[in-house]
């Protein structure tokens, strides 16, 4: 097979676990994918490890893994991390339509194939490889597998503009959907209320009314990164995040022990802010909110606390170098969030205005909001659109899906276009 104008014979292997690839050569791999060599932590070899290890995402919870690699002699040239699901949940790109579908015409749609990490809304590559001819000949060892394995479908979720070229090249249909990300493009804000004095005047009052009604109730906060997050943090972190799954009946997709890894294997890349009401030997943790960072090489030392608009910073911890320092491109994820106790605004406050504090501060260029939530434009995150890819095996539902994401794709341009027009931030009058 030529790849780049060279004859190279590659070797395509199926591996039943992620502990069966070696962690070093995944994550080498996965740097290449970053003009900047940063790893995303959701597509790191030990958040996937650690998905399997727990429990969490294993064939007793309905996802089987197969990564496929392609391999040069001994070096590992491409690879995806794929699951065999049996049930659509945990994936946040919605098909239970698909599989009414085709339960109705009597056709199994379970089994289907996903190349997404599980439970994770977060875009990024999920086709490593070396380049664009090995990344194209990965998804088409990828199709193959499932038509071999007699698969009602494949599926790419949240995915890289690297992998939406090659999934067009390969025939695949593209589906869209609408998260919220807010961005500090330049670090053209050096405060958060450089940052406030950029929305429009309704927005900016609005958010100083919510952050005060949360200094009023008494509540401060402090934030740990990484090492410096005690093992009575992440307990209590959990007991707020099993709490709000609970409430909303359900049972938490993750389990204690997954956390855990993730204090163990990669502490770097999690920023966690803790809510404390009351004062000295009677305040007590009420709530929290856990982010996941992506991180330069490097580390700073000194330590950031500034009081802002009557609500206490969070503090504590080592601070990461800015991008001007560091060269890189920095971002924040907004991921899960828990309380114990109903404060009025608290969760705007944990899981928005404390960490858009803190990238602010550290030299975070963005911080992505995760699935869904107009509401969080309000807080000036803007409509990004997000894209998926699929195939489906059986040539009908195939015309019949492809017909309705031009329908679905045309509404969602309508839609950005709707959430354009409401832009949170002053207009050139108000300047």
């Amino acid at each position: 097979m030529s790849v780049m104008g060279k004859k190279i014979d590659y070797v395509i292997r199926v591996l039943n676990s992620p502990l069966e690839v070696n962690g070093a050569d995944w994550n080498a791999l996965l740097a290449m994918q970053s003009p900047d060599g940063i790893l995303n932590p959701f597509m790191r070899h030990e958040y996937l490890a650690a998905m399997h290890e727990s429990g969490s995402a294993s064939p007793k919870t309905g996802w089987t893994p197969h990564f496929i690699t392609l391999w040069e002699g001994d070096q590992l040239a491409a690879g995806c991390a794929l699951y065999l699901k049996d049930h659509s949940y945990g994936e946040y790109v919605f098909d239970h339509a698909w599989a009414n579908a085709y339960h109705q015409h009597g056709l199994p749609y379970y089994p289907k194939a996903l190349v997404a990490p599980p439970f994770t809304p977060v875009p990024g590559p999920r086709l490593l490889a070396r380049n664009a001819a090995e990344r194209l000949l990965l998804v088409k060892a990828v199709i193959a597998w499932c038509e071999e394995e007699k698969l009602s479908s494949l599926h790419l979720l949240f995915t890289s503009d690297e992998d939406v070229q090659t999934c067009e090249v390969a025939g695949l249909m593209l589906r869209h959907t609408v998260q919220f990300h807010w961005t500090n493009t330049e670090a053209k804000y050096k405060t958060f209320d450089d940052f406030l004095m950029s929305l429009a005047q309704e927005k900016r009052k609005k958010i100083r009314q919510e952050r005060k009604k949360v200094a009023d109730a008494g509540i401060t906060f402090r934030w740990a990164l990484g090492t410096d997050i005690s093992e009575k943090d992440w307990d209590f972190f959990y007991s707020c995040y099993e709490r709000t799954y609970y409430e909303h009946g359900n049972a938490p997709y993750l389990s204690r022990d997954f956390f855990s890894r993730m204090q163990n294997t990669m502490p770097e890349n999690w920023l966690m802010f803790i809510a404390e009401h009351g004062e000295g030997k009677n305040k007590q943790k009420i709530a929290t909110s856990l982010i996941a960072v992506n991180v330069a090489p490097t580390f700073g030392t000194d330590v950031f606390s500034l009081p802002l608009e009557g609500v206490e910073l969070a503090r504590g911890g080592p601070s990461l170098r800015s991008p001007a320092q560091s060269g890189n491109k920095l971002t924040a994820y907004g991921r899960y969030w828990g309380a114990l106790a109903r404060v009025d605004c608290l969760h705007f406050e944990a899981c928005y205005y404390q960490p858009l504090q803190w990238c602010i501060e550290h030299g975070y260029n963005s911080f992505e909001g995760g699935a869904q939530g107009e509401h969080k434009m309000a807080r000036a995150l803007l409509p990004v659109k997000t894209t998926s890819a699929h195939w489906l095996a059986h040539p009908s539902f195939a015309d019949a899906v492809e017909r309705f994401l031009q329908r679905e794709g045309a509404g969602i341009e309508n839609h950005m276009e709707d959430l354009g027009r409401r832009s949170p931030f002053r207009t050139v009058a108000e300047k």
